[in-house]
């Protein structure tokens, strides 16, 4: 293997992650883009008008240390930024640094993590920024199999490269798990390989189990690999390569060349299986995710070519480009009343209307650990007709709770005025506030619609809300759960 390229100590980007969520929030128009044929058409990014100002803060072996992500906010807040994307994540504490830019006005908007679906994964959860799911768009790569007894059944891969398909035949392996004691016990070499262990999944997030299996199958000499258990929405890098997520078994098999369909022969969105769920370890009082958006197979720039990325760091930018609309629109509206305005108006259904689905082990109906509010409607978030504000000062008493310097402060979490309400013990019942904001027509009235948790008596008082011409814009209600 040769060395890996060092790591460069200066702005450029070394692995074109950067570049690539950059270009989803403002990439100019390019016509004809493609990944060997496949999801051929236009490449734009959100708010292409939008000016770009990118700061380097993580590095190849460091990872992004909180030092350099608290420069990097530095640097942005002194450039007056309007909007901060950062499409970072993972196991790690939460990033020290981010509430001193949103006190001065700045949208932050992070990613939740690809640790999913596993429950309590989910980081970046402080309450003053938006942070994004991951879910599917109306784009799949199905690839048809054929089997020795005409069977033809259906996967997905990125196989376009011609070179590497044929119409013959070859012997299919089934090697259980395809962990190396597996595969070392079965002759693979240039063969298929079926890989199914689905006892594992509880054990082993998707996204690991496929990738341990394809290292493990390539490394023997396989010819290609079918990985038969849950979808794992991650196929990026497969370009060119025969591996395929399907079901199936037979002594023999071929595949034809991967398809591109878009539009209503694909159920979507769906939360990806990979998307870090909720509720958060660090602060369980505060609903997360906020918010789902397009992350999975996502065409965008890397150097000189263009690539499919997966991950919620590629539904971040998608988030941060609409949060720059919507600020373009309303100037004068404050970071939290631009997420609540995104985070109300998101859809829980989907292109068929109905209910999102959350890929997961097994697949099941998606709730707000999954995606938050829904998926992000961009058109609907632009006029929300309500909002909730947050006074950035009022996050102190927040932030001080995480340091330890603050008693109740279970109390003070559960009546921050979020979009959303998270009660990790409910016992006997517990009652809270809210503060709604009229961004809508002067003379308006809302009617409250309750879906309560089953287990859970919800009231809201006053359930009806009018506001009027020389009126006050902003009423409170509020609300009681009993279990």
């Amino acid at each position: 293997m040769p060395d890996a390229q060092p790591e460069l100590l200066h702005p450029r980007d070394i692995n074109g992650h950067g570049t690539h969520v950059a270009l989803t929030i403002a990439g100019v128009e390019v016509r004809g883009v493609s990944v060997g044929g496949l999801a051929s058409g236009v490449a734009r990014g959100g708010v292409p008008r939008a000016r770009l100002a990118i700061y380097k803060a993580c590095w190849e072996g460091d990872g992004c240390p909180d030092a350099t992500v608290l420069a990097a906010i530095d640097h942005a807040i002194h450039d007056g930024v309007d909007v901060l994307s950062l499409s970072m994540g993972g196991f790690g504490p939460e990033y020290s640094g981010t509430l001193h830019a949103v006190q001065r006005g700045i949208s932050l908007v992070f990613s939740g993590g690809n640790n999913g679906p596993v429950p309590q994964t989910v980081t970046n959860a402080v309450p003053w920024v938006t942070t994004v799911a991951a879910s599917t768009i109306d784009r799949a790569f199905p690839t048809l199999i054929s089997l020795g007894n005409n069977e033809k059944l259906v996967g997905q891969s990125l196989m376009h490269n011609a070179s590497l398909i044929s119409s013959d035949f070859k012997d299919l392996v089934y090697a259980r798990s395809c962990n190396a004691e597996s595969l070392a016990s079965s002759n693979v070499t240039g063969k298929i390989v079926l890989c199914s262990a689905p006892a594992q999944a509880k054990f082993r997030p998707p996204a690991i189990a496929f990738w341990d299996a394809f290292n493990h199958t390539f490394m023997a000499g396989a010819k290609g690999l079918i990985f038969a258990q849950y979808t794992t929405n991650l196929m990026d890098g497969l370009a060119g390569l025969n591996a395929i997520c399907l079901a199936c078994w037979s002594p023999v098999v071929k595949f034809s060349p991967t398809m591109t369909v878009i539009g209503d022969g694909v159920l979507s969105p769906r939360v990806a299986s990979f998307s870090s769920r909720g509720p958060s370890l660090a602060f369980p009082g505060i609903l997360k995710p906020d918010i789902t958006a397009a992350g999975v197979s996502i065409l965008a720039a890397n150097g000189d070519s263009y690539v499919f990325y997966s991950g919620t760091s590629m539904a971040c930018p998608h988030v941060s480009a609409v949060t720059a609309l919507i600020k373009s629109a309303h100037p004068d509206w404050s970071p939290a009343m631009i997420k609540s305005a995104i985070v109300t108006t998101a859809s829980v259904t989907d292109r068929f209307g109905m209910p999102i689905q959350a890929d997961a082990v097994p697949r099941k109906l998606a709730d707000p650990f999954d995606f938050g509010g829904g998926h992000m409607n961009p058109d609907r978030a632009a006029d929300p007709g309500l909002v909730y504000d947050v006074d950035a000062k009022e996050y102190n008493n927040f932030f001080n709770c995480t340091l330890g310097l603050l008693d109740g402060c279970e109390s003070y979490q559960l009546n921050l005025n979020l979009p959303s309400i998270a009660v990790p013990n409910l016992k006997n019942q517990v009652t809270t506030w809210r503060t709604i904001t009229n961004v809508g027509p002067v003379e308006a009235t809302y009617r409250a619609v309750v879906e309560a948790p089953v287990g859970v008596a919800m009231s809201v008082e006053p359930s009806v809300i009018s506001f009027t011409a020389g009126g006050s814009r902003s009423v409170t209600f509020k609300l009681t759960f009993t279990a």
